[in-house]
């Protein structure tokens, strides 16, 4: 049936259990593409009925929807014309894991990041409402997780002030990517069991209003003199927030799905339809384990199992380790992370030191300012959030945690590209917005052994915000040799070559292993050529302009935005130490967001794997003066 229909013109004829064949082959459809080329699950298997119900009942060719995060909108894609593409999901010039305006025209928002949907939706219907376009309808889609985000409160307080016809669909699976924790989850935990009041409550109006003559008169003092029992027992904050509020207990009960959405679809004022379902729904290996198979590499269909290699330690599992050693023997640290214990490698710790791990939910803003909070009172708290997500705490950082000065340490994960999850989840922000803020240092170990070395010194230090941000996955190449002991106090690290020479490359992160490759083929050929680490970031060291002033060809690499990067900034102070016979080219990424694609061929096309430097060093080492130093993006 999947591959004979035409999306989504076809999917309005087809009858109730067609549509439940359909949803059966959707569901083999996604488990086979992931289990290829890897992706987000369990979060897809879960809304499949649900998405097939909003395609059945509205027509999104003049209707809208937005998706809250999404990654579970596979099923949209499916049904908006993008089967025969569905192959090439995150991979290279293929389409994206997430909706993308410029993909679809089915896709009313882009969107990456949590709680944003509500606010986006509601902009979308009221600029329809102001284009006389107040007949198409919006959805905004969001999960039980998102609701931890303030934004999306942000949203619902607006539209509930307005009083227009807005739908918001309340995905319920108890889960955003780890299990949802928190006063929010424990709050649609017991509007669920409320619902069962309203259920009989329906019945009971509906049997009394069969009796003749006195069974309407009867059932309207009933409903009159049980308003107060009501708003006791099922007074939610989103009627309080003035949305009308409706529940379906089964999510992937296509008829009770269909036939709220029709009802909801008609109604004038703004309506929250609360959805309950289950994150994996239809692959056992997804339901039992749905926080491993939220986001997934390839695996096999049949066992669940990974396709993959031997597993390596990673950045994230020796933060993790190395942050429990510490915290034993400090009872002052604290761990926080926003919804990504797992990801951010603090599982472990969150059993060892239940007292001081804290998940705030997905609420960046307030894990800064709670920590700030911590840290005035004299405790030492680890934010591990993905560099990505910290985007979001700009505000907070600045105002709470630097501008007083507080000991705070930001862990910050997936710096620098991040791979097949595109343009909203890579790390190569966080740098330039760090470094516009005082009192803020920020390190950038390259190999594993320096982030514990430099995690366990800095928790030691005294005053000041201070990031440590480390890429995604592990190490690349280090030389068997390399064991030098990591120096937080001397900044750097130079590698030079046995004879004087006048070639430097500058680097930090893990583009310290592709340097160190490309020098060693270099000096292979016969050039002479050193290298300088950067340990530390912010502020650039004094001593580090220096030693890089005295080369006559410098070549600067950083997996980060080019404008307000380190390299610029090394750049302008380096000015002030060499002398106008020296070349410097700084090679970083343009100003501009880098698509979805694997890390090592995004780094590729980007000019920062071996090759890539290789060829910047040979083609740009006498073109430019020091006075018109070369960009290369």
């Amino acid at each position: 049936m999947l591959d004979k229909l035409k999306f989504p013109d076809d999917l309005k004829n087809l009858r109730l259990n067609e549509l439940r064949i359909l949803c059966g082959e959707i569901r083999d459809k996604i488990v086979d593409v992931v289990s290829k080329n890897g992706g987000h699950l369990a979060s897809n298997l879960g809304v499949i009925e649900l998405t097939v119900a909003l395609h059945k009942v509205f027509d999104f060719k003049k209707d809208d929807i937005v998706w809250d995060v999404g990654h579970q909108s596979y099923t949209h894609k499916i049904l908006t014309g993008r089967l025969d593409e569905l192959y090439t999901i995150r991979k290279k010039g293929g389409i994206s894991g997430f909706p993308k305006i410029a993909e679809s025209i089915f896709d009313s928002f882009g969107t990456g990041h949590s709680s944003t949907s509500i606010s986006a939706a509601l902009g979308i219907s009221e600029a329809k409402n102001l284009s006389g376009r107040s007949d198409s309808k919006t959805v905004a889609v969001i999960g039980d997780g998102a609701l931890t985000g303030g934004l999306a409160y942000e949203g619902l307080n607006n539209a509930g002030s307005l009083g227009r016809n807005f739908i918001v669909i309340l995905n319920d699976n108890k889960m955003s990517i780890s299990r949802n924790v928190g006063a929010i989850a424990r709050y649609l935990s017991a509007v669920r069991l409320k619902a069962s009041y309203l259920r009989a409550k329906g019945a009971v109006a509906w049997s009394l209003g069969k009796l003749p003559v006195i069974g309407d008169a009867i059932r309207r003092t009933l409903l009159y003199s049980k308003s107060a029992l009501k708003k006791f027992l099922y007074g939610t904050i989103f009627e309080n927030m003035g949305f009308l509020y409706y529940f379906v207990s089964d999510g992937h009960n296509l008829e009770e799905l269909i036939k709220a959405l029709s009802v909801i679809k008609n109604i004038k004022k703004p309506v929250l339809l609360h959805v309950r379902t289950v994150k994996g729904k239809g692959y056992i290996f997804a339901e039992k384990k749905p926080q491993e198979y939220h986001g997934t590499s390839n695996f096999d269909v049949n066992t669940g199992t990974g396709n993959r290699k031997a597993e390596r330690k990673t950045f994230s599992s020796v933060f993790g380790e190395k942050i429990c050693k510490i915290a034993k023997n400090d009872n002052r640290v604290c761990a926080i992370t926003a919804a990504m214990k797992d990801g951010t490698g603090l599982n472990a710790f969150s059993k060892c030191f239940k007292d001081r791990f804290f998940d705030v939910g997905i609420a960046e803003e307030h894990a800064v300012t709670f920590a700030a909070g911590l840290a005035a009172k004299g405790m030492i708290p680890v934010f591990a959030v993905y560099s990505s997500f910290l985007q979001r705490s700009y505000d907070q950082i600045l105002h709470d945690a630097a501008l007083q000065n507080l000991r705070i340490i930001l862990a910050i994960d997936r710096a620098g590209i991040v791979g097949q999850d595109g343009e909203t989840h890579q790390g190569i922000f966080d740098v330039p917005f760090l470094n516009t803020i005082p009192n803020v240092e920020i390190y950038s170990p390259s190999f594993l052994f320096e982030l514990e070395t430099i995690l366990e010194k800095l928790v030691k230090r005294g005053k000041g915000l201070i990031a440590i941000r480390y890429p995604k996955g592990s190490e690349l190449y280090k030389p068997d040799d390399f064991g030098h002991k990591v120096d937080i106090d001397g900044d750097y690290y130079l590698l030079p070559s046995d004879d004087p020479c006048d070639t430097l490359i500058i680097t930090y992160g893990r583009l310290f292993s592709n340097a160190l490759l490309a020098r060693k083929q270099l000096i292979e050929s016969g050039k002479k050529v050193s290298v300088l680490k950067l340990n530390k970031i912010k502020p650039v060291s004094e001593e580090a302009l220096k030693i890089a002033a005295g080369f006559r060809n410098v070549f600067f690499f950083e997996e980060g935005i080019l404008n307000g990067g380190v390299g610029q900034i090394f750049k302008s102070e380096f000015l002030n130490y060499s002398d106008s016979n020296t070349k410097f080219v700084l090679k970083a990424i343009a100003n501009k967001f880098v698509p979805h694609d694997t890390v090592d061929s995004s780094l590729a096309s980007l000019g920062f794997d071996v090759n890539g430097m290789l060829k910047t060093i040979s083609g740009g080492s006498a073109k430019y003066s020091i006075s018109k130093i070369r960009y290369v993006c």
